[in-house]
């Protein structure tokens, strides 16, 4: 089966938008950011969406969002961390789409995270000590659903191109 979106799954951190923007370039299709296009739908912040609504609504708003994904046409998009876990989002996915959860360890992220609090409101009030533990435990909540994608990518920047490639078979 042949796919004209591909959805990037993972957690926060794993480079879903970077290497979202490089795929979109190399196939010369769209990139949407799904947070970036909740934010534009909404016309606020999604840290400003959890303060004032809290996360219940975020998260249905990000299933709004898939399903306004399955319109899109060779279109690369990035979801947010929790998107494929909440109102059955990774059934959603992986119906319209090839899915790909970009896997990295917890160590990594965290020395990604660590810079990015003010922008993620999940992690904003940790400390850099409890950031660690927050990332495992999210994983192993996560794990099961990320690893319901159509392809697991262990990302490594040497894995990019080979897996451009493999990607390029998947699609039109």
């Amino acid at each position: 089966m042949k796919f004209d979106k591909v959805f990037l799954i993972g957690f926060m951190g794993c480079g879903k938008s970077t290497f979202g923007k490089k795929l979109a370039k190399q196939l010369n299709w769209d990139f949407v950011d799904l947070d970036d296009y909740i934010e534009e739908q909404e016309g606020t912040s999604i840290p400003e969406i959890f303060a004032s609504k809290g996360e219940a609504h975020f998260r249905s708003l990000e299933s709004k969002a898939v399903d306004s994904a399955s319109k899109w046409k060779k279109t690369i998009i990035s979801t947010g961390g929790g998107t494929p876990c909440f109102n059955n989002n990774i059934t959603a996915i992986n119906n319209i789409g090839l899915s790909v959860y970009i896997e990295l360890s917890p160590e990594v992220l965290k020395s990604r995270l660590e810079g990015e609090k003010s922008k993620r409101p999940l992690i904003a009030d940790l400390s850099d000590g409890e950031l660690l533990g927050f990332i495992e435990n999210k994983l192993n909540e996560r794990s099961g659903y990320y690893t319901k994608s159509k392809i697991v990518f262990e990302y490594t920047d040497e894995a990019e191109a080979g897996f451009v490639e493999t990607l390029k078979a998947e699609l039109i």
